[in-house]
């Protein structure tokens, strides 16, 4: 028995991706579908009178599961061709059915319907994890919809915003990485019968120039894998702009997924915030005090690889040449799962985080206090006038301050003493009591605690718990790929 150790092994296989994903993508699934795509042409040609028996299609159906991968392994190595090596294999535990396995069909016509298939229920896979990440992200939201921390424009000390809301822009951002998908999912289509070119002309022949009977091939075909219908033109293959679109969609995800990445591991930066961290869980194998945002750091990582991945949908679409090239396929091979596996990682990691992310309210707190001072001076300023100060001399005397306060903070490391210097001033016509009153941070908060409660509610709900709908009103809810034909 080979050892699996001694030869390369994809991370996203051993380690990232899901049992799910990883099953999508594995020979059985792939070379499976391949075969149920050969009962349904077999099963419709024989509806559409073709001379394809009942005992042939049974035939046919009752061995799409048992692959006998070492047959095919051997002729592929004879004739260097994958799908008739399969055609062949499948021939030979269906004798009755061998004359008809494929008949009027181009390797296309399993490769790429089953592709699309896959694909299909590979965004489904994403679709539900999605969902799980928004659902965890909206709870969060809500538990701290009204906590005040401190905002940040240029990575530099803005006015505050809340715990919640700052997670209403991670779930935004998913949202519309959401919309995409389910837009992009309920307009999968097969390729369906389609020839060496795409003109469907060994099925006219096969039917006697009856063009109703070639277009009905294509739509009971469909209808059996599940889909609504079929491209309505083609050449040999399906247009590989699908594969970008939906590589895109993807990208989109990752963006989203290494923005909250990111602002996580720099919150940690900060100990305002951290990622779940095990009981037995190891930081650094020098440093044993430290709690590193791994978790995060892999979303980053994975994301990153998903983002480049798309490059290679968009140039394998750009230069495909007329009817097809075969420059797609070993890309393809490569791209099309990695692409999914990782961003299946990505979303396995991402709801993991957002289901048990940590607060440090005191750490919020503290950072908040030693900020506001100088973000109330425009409150200072107007209560100073509202006492009856001099607006433009309050204004000056506020500017001093500050810029002194903030150089004892940076120059000596200690901590801002604007409202002692304030209320020190004898140009201000109150006292260190007073001014302490203007300091409570819910005030400064605007409406963030109302837009994270409407957002969840408006915004998130919504889209957890019914199928979205397309722009023309159609159910974008997809149904499984038939693993075992009716």
């Amino acid at each position: 028995m080979s050892n699996p150790n001694a030869t390369y092994q994809s991370p996203l296989g051993g380690r990232y991706a899901s049992p799910a994903m990883l099953r999508l993508f594995s020979n059985d699934t792939r070379y499976g579908l391949w075969r149920r795509l050969w009962v349904a042409l077999a099963e419709t040609e024989m509806e559409l009178g073709l001379p394809v028996t009942q005992e042939q299609v049974d035939e046919l159906r009752a061995h799409v599961d048992d692959i006998d991968y070492a047959c095919v392994a051997e002729k592929e190595k004879e004739i260097r061709h994958d799908v008739m090596a399969h055609v062949y294999a499948y021939g030979v535990v269906c004798p009755k059915a061998k004359g008809i396995i494929h008949l009027g069909a181009t390797s296309c016509y399993v490769t790429d319907n089953a592709d699309v298939l896959i694909l299909k229920q590979g965004l489904e896979i994403l679709r539900h994890k999605m969902v799980k990440v928004l659902r965890n992200l909206a709870h969060f939201a809500k538990e701290y919809r009204a906590l005040p921390t401190l905002g940040y424009t240029h990575l530099q000390p803005a006015q505050p915003v809340t715990v919640g809301k700052r997670a209403t822009l991670w779930m935004q951002d998913l949202l519309m990485d959401y919309d995409d998908l389910c837009y992009i999912q309920g307009r999968l289509r097969l390729l369906g019968s389609r020839g060496t070119t795409g003109t469907q002309a060994s099925f006219l022949d096969l039917f006697d120039g009856d063009h109703e009977k070639v277009k009905e091939l294509d739509r009971r075909i469909a209808h059996k894998m599940g889909l609504d219908g079929v491209f309505p033109v083609s050449g040999q293959t399906y247009p590989r702009k699908l594969d970008s679109r939906v590589l895109n969609v993807l990208g989109g995800l990752a963006q989203s997924a290494y923005r909250f990445g990111n602002d996580l591991r720099l919150l940690q930066h900060m100990r305002e915030m951290e990622e779940p961290f095990e009981k037995h869980q190891v930081g650094s194998s020098a440093m044993a005090y430290k709690r590193n945002p791994m978790r995060s750091e892999r979303i980053c990582a994975l994301a990153r690889h998903v983002m480049a991945l798309t490059q290679d949908a968009q140039m394998t679409a750009a230069t495909q040449w007329f009817e097809r090239t075969l420059d797609d396929s070993a890309n393809r091979r490569l791209s099309l799962p990695e692409a999914f596996l990782a961003t299946d990682a990505v979303l396995e990691l991402y709801a993991n985080i957002a289901s048990g992310m940590v607060v440090y309210p005191a750490m919020i707190g503290k950072r908040v206090m030693e900020n506001l001072p100088f973000m109330a001076t425009e409150a200072i300023l107007m209560e100073g006038v509202r006492l009856g100060g001099d607006r433009q001399a309050l204004h000056e005397r506020i500017r001093v301050h500050s810029q002194a306060a903030a150089a004892r903070m940076k120059q000596e490391g200690k901590e801002s003493d604007l409202m002692e210097r304030i209320a020190a001033d004898p140009a201000f016509p109150t006292d260190h009591e007073h001014l302490t009153k203007l300091l409570a941070p819910e005030n400064y908060t605007g409406r963030a605690a109302e837009q994270t409660v409407n957002f969840v509610k408006n915004e998130v709900d919504p889209r957890s718990r019914r199928p979205r709908r397309a722009r023309d009103g159609r159910d974008q809810t997809v149904k499984r790929p038939r693993i075992t034909p009716a």
